[in-house]
């Protein structure tokens, strides 16, 4: 299931919101937290974790390498090691893509 953006930005995100953007279950973003090292969700005082935009924007690159692009959680785990850079530009030139392609085929159905 695609990712949907958030309708307001706050600071935190609980993690059932942040499931919920992901169409996955809670249990699913606790297992990526504990496999990437570049997810450090905060923790309040009761132990909840509590996500920022930067998290969710972290988790949104490890949904595209892990469902969309079909890599392994080691595959993707060196991908993010190696060279995070030049992932995070391919991934958001293909966000853009499949936002072009979103607005033409609403064009399209316009017509």
């Amino acid at each position: 299931m695609p990712y949907k953006k958030p309708k307001i930005e706050k600071v935190f995100y609980s993690i059932g919101e942040v499931a919920d953007l992901f169409g996955v279950n809670t249990s699913k973003i606790r297992f990526w937290e504990n496999e990437f090292d570049i997810l450090k969700p905060h923790k309040n005082n009761k132990g909840n974790r509590m996500f920022t935009v930067e998290d969710i924007e972290n988790l949104k690159l490890i949904n595209h390498l892990l469902k969309e692009r079909g890599m392994t959680i080691k595959g993707a785990q060196k991908k993010l090691k190696e060279n995070k850079e030049d992932t995070l530009q391919n991934f958001e030139v293909v966000s853009r893509l499949q936002e072009i392609r979103q607005m033409l085929v609403e064009i399209k159905e316009e017509l």
